[in-house]
């Protein structure tokens, strides 16, 4: 049998911890429930928003 090498979880703990971050400061930040809702969602999708805004900053 060959053996196979998991070489992305470094990558898995990042976006693991910056989850955890998004959703604390999300959720810490809401003033009604279905914000605290909506910021759980943004929390799931930060590396999204990361993205857009670095091209948008990139790009001019």
């Amino acid at each position: 049998m060959k053996k196979e090498i998991q070489g992305n979880a470094p990558a898995g703990a990042v976006y693991g911890l910056g989850f955890v971050g998004a959703a604390v400061y999300f959720i810490s930040h809401a003033t009604s429930f279905w914000i605290g809702v909506l910021g759980l969602l943004k929390a799931m999708l930060w590396p999204a928003f990361l993205v857009y805004d670095a091209f948008k900053f990139f790009a001019g």
